[in-house]
């Protein structure tokens, strides 16, 4: 009577197959839907340029607070300046001068 048992090498082929199939599965997930994936790749687009805006944005605040420090100068002080901010800052004004707040 001859029974067929499945050999040891056989079933660890399998199990390592298995195993090499899983992990393979696990990297194709992770490159579909992973954090740099086919499908975060047009989120990191977008955020791209929105973080672009913002250093835009923030290149011309940065400039135009250079140039103010520029005319703040001590030893060339701008005088229409000097005389906003000390009118702002200190509330210093002559009595005959009205005084009209912008908004800004």
């Amino acid at each position: 009577m001859n029974i067929k048992r499945a050999s040891k090498p056989r079933r660890d082929k399998r199990i390592g197959s298995g195993l090499a199939l899983a992990y393979l599965l696990g990297l194709g997930g992770l490159a579909l839907a992973g954090p740099s994936g086919l499908l975060a790749w047009n989120e990191n687009g977008a955020l791209f340029e929105k973080r672009q805006a913002e250093i835009e944005e923030l290149t011309a605040t940065r400039d135009e607070l250079a140039n103010r420090v520029a005319l703040l100068d001590p030893r060339k002080a701008d005088p229409d300046l000097t005389s906003e901010l000390l009118r702002r800052n200190l509330n210093v004004v002559h009595p005959d001068e009205i005084v009209v707040e912008l908004d800004q």
